[in-house]
């Protein structure tokens, strides 16, 4: 038997984050509930990851060099972040409704 899922269901909004110059760019999304963040390492040497302190500090893997950490937002909200290694950086994902 087959299940069929709806489009809506598998179309995911994906905003996009690079991080590049010791920085997340943009620093700052808005997405609606239900969508996702992608960040992806565009560093040369580096590895950097995703942590959410707000979240008992939630944190991605270490994201080497062309890797990618992505996460869905459920709930509207503000989701401040930084990254592990390099706590300057820093960035917010900002959910609506």
């Amino acid at each position: 038997m087959l299940a069929l899922l709806s489009f809506s269901a598998l179309a995911d909004n994906v905003a996009e984050v690079r991080i590049e110059g010791y920085k997340f760019q943009p620093p700052a999304v808005t997405i609606k509930a239900g969508d996702s963040v992608r960040w992806t390492n565009h560093e040369k040497r580096t590895s950097h990851s995703v942590v959410f302190p707000a979240e008992g500090g939630l944190e991605s893997d270490r994201l080497f060099p062309d890797e990618s950490y992505q996460r869905r937002f459920e709930k509207a909200g503000r989701y401040d972040y930084h990254c592990g290694p390099h706590p300057e950086m820093t960035g917010v994902v900002v959910v609506g409704e």
